[in-house]
């Protein structure tokens, strides 16, 4: 019997493993109960049913009272075994499918896209643990949900700026080459002007485009940098050259001042810091409001870092906006109704790689004067790092004759 019982507790903790996975938590507990709880019953009527004749014997010898006394605490016996085995299964029953409903109503309110609301952890045990896992699991789900909906919002505005952005040159363009073809360009200094437009509003698409595909990147994090020593008066020298062609073509006056000494280098990446003039100066030609626009770029000395300023004359930004120009997406209430439009990504990509070379930058401006950009990047020191090298070699001298010295005090 001990063997058929052994083989039926086995059967029942084997039933999961076997595939009977439709049986509930609570079936099983109810199940170990009863089992545990008729055990001991089993066992006694195993001993009284085997014949256990001279146990029997010895207890009949007994007078009535005794064996009243040992039937009762028999019977206490068994009862309390039973209570105790209810108490447990009550207290794991309780420990363990209270958690669990919790985890199963907020499994389905994940379920059905509903993730505002808090699990409770209680216990502070294996099943807590997986509750505060769930918690900060649903946690980082909203927090990721949240993350979406507001790049989905800022994706639908990036496609209407852009359309915007690319309709104005393109509707430019149709309409000067169709000038042209009608014949309205009649004289030659009317042909090179609509020429020059067509030309520049091509280069402001082509411009577009490529902050696009740079976005793309600074969105995953795969800018391609390449740094490199770059000599700051050499390569600023060569960008404002590049520049003011095109500012020429625009009738701006494009003004250059370099205040730093011919051996001052940085680490840059050339290419990128280039992109970050050409976003500034085109956003400065952008919003220029003044017949006669100007630009300035000044290059400064401070320190251990180079400061550059770009400064231009055009419409000025609100102090309200001010803070946020260099935020994705962000544009001036005056660049939203003007016909020049503007992506809202340009200066980002300009805050972006400005960080990324660890320089820091930010904007002043006054409405009406003009505004004025200002950026850092860290020089290279070469000179202060092969002091630093012979510093350490000195030290490690001093320390070979303290050494010396003391190896003569022990001798």
């Amino acid at each position: 019997m001990v063997y058929l019982l052994s083989e039926a507790v086995f059967s029942l903790r084997s039933l999961p493993e076997r595939g009977a996975f439709f049986m509930k938590l609570k079936t099983r507990l109810a199940i170990a109960f009863l089992t545990f709880s008729l055990l001991p019953i089993v066992f006694v009527g195993m001993v009284i049913s085997m014949g256990q004749l001279f146990v029997l014997h010895q207890f009949n010898r007994f007078g009535p009272e005794v064996r009243a006394v040992m039937i009762q605490m028999l019977v206490t016996g068994v009862m309390i075994l039973i209570f105790v085995c209810a108490a447990l299964t009550l207290w794991v029953y309780r420990s363990v499918l209270r958690p669990l409903s919790k985890l199963q109503e907020a499994t389905r309110k994940i379920r059905d896209g509903n993730l505002d609301f808090t699990l409770e952890v209680e216990e502070d045990d294996e099943i807590g643990e997986l509750c505060q896992d769930f918690e900060e699991m649903r946690i980082r789900l909203k927090e990721n949900a949240e993350e979406k909906i507001q790049y989905d919002i800022e994706n639908k505005e990036l496609i209407s700026n852009i359309s915007h952005d690319l309709k104005t040159p393109i509707t430019a363009i149709k309409g000067y080459v169709e000038g042209i073809m009608d014949g309205v360009a009649s004289s030659p200094e009317k042909l090179d002007k609509y020429i020059r437009t067509i030309y520049n509003k091509a280069n402001d698409m082509d411009r577009l485009i490529d902050e696009l595909t740079f976005y793309s990147k600074i969105d995953t994090n795969k800018i391609p940098y390449e740094f490199n020593k770059i000599n700051v008066n050499s390569y600023f020298g060569d960008c404002v050259e590049e520049v003011g062609l095109d500012m020429d073509s625009r009738n701006i006056e494009l003004g250059y001042f370099n205040y730093v000494s011919d051996d001052v280098v940085v680490i840059a990446d050339a290419e990128q810091m280039k992109r970050v003039i050409n976003n500034i100066i085109s956003n400065s030609v952008k919003y220029m409001d003044k017949p006669k626009g100007i630009i300035n770029i000044r290059i400064k000395d401070v320190g251990d870092f180079i400061q550059i300023e770009i400064e231009d004359n055009g419409r000025g930004i609100a102090a309200k906006d001010l803070p946020c120009i260099f935020d994705r997406f962000y544009r001036t209430d005056s660049s939203r109704n003007s016909s020049q439009g503007g992506s809202g990504i340009g200066l980002s990509i300009v805050r972006k790689i400005v960080e990324d070379h660890g320089g820091r930058i930010w904007a002043t401006s006054k409405e009406g004067i003009g505004t004025e950009i200002h950026f850092v990047l860290r020089k290279y020191q070469e000179v202060l790092q092969d002091e630093q090298d012979s510093n350490r070699g000195r030290c490690g001298e001093h320390s070979r004759v303290r050494e010396g010295l003391s190896g003569a005090v022990r001798l």
